[in-house]
């Protein structure tokens, strides 16, 4: 058990109670704790392989590698479209938690295989994504910014290509594109 882990739990008001239960089954099977990003994090062999995390309406056990898990039982659950790895089961109250506390251990130890295994999720490239005609435009306009994008590492291009794709109105992907113009050209990503 990680001090870090105790001193958040102790502050975390929302689903301590099922946090607790949750850090427990992890231990369990045999993984070691640490905080990372703020939350528990459970790995082997310096490999993520699940973190609990609390969200408003739930919490949650990730899965850093769930895509590549037989859901057997139906319960992984993909955040949004874009997550190409990590898969949740999600939970609203303890007995939720301790009725499926056989079937989370059988995944976190499916898991843990995956691991061993050194399977690797398969990730779209970042020219699968459609680049929306905003952005494309300011690419063909400008050599720089389209040599400069291309010099990105993937999850940034992919980073930039999302958030430009997300807003419903030309005028605000517009916008977008214009100001992450001077951070691209600098060779950094959407969150640097």
């Amino acid at each position: 058990m990680n001090p870090k882990v105790d001193a958040f739990l102790s502050k975390t008001d929302k689903w301590q109670e099922e946090m607790v239960k949750l850090r427990k089954i992890a231990l369990d099977c045999g993984l070691t704790e640490e905080l990372k990003w703020g939350v528990p994090c459970y790995t082997h062999q310096q490999n993520n392989v699940v973190l609990i995390h609390g969200f408003k309406e739930y919490c949650a056990l990730l899965f850093f590698k769930g895509a590549l898990l037989q859901d057997t039982h139906g319960i992984l659950i993909q955040q949004t479209t874009n997550v190409q790895a990590g898969r949740q089961i999600r939970f609203t109250n303890i007995r939720e938690i301790t009725e499926q506390e056989d079937i989370l251990k059988a995944y976190i130890f499916q898991a843990i295989e995956v691991e061993k295994a050194g399977l690797k999720v398969e990730f779209k490239k970042s020219s699968e994504y459609n680049i929306p005609e905003e952005f494309q435009k300011r690419l063909d306009e400008i050599p720089a910014l389209k040599s400069a994008f291309e010099a990105l590492t993937p999850g940034r291009q992919r980073a930039y290509i999302l958030y430009f794709s997300q807003p419903k109105q030309a005028k605000t992907r517009e916008s977008r594109v214009e100001k992450c113009i001077p951070m691209i050209l600098d060779g950094k990503g959407l969150n640097d």
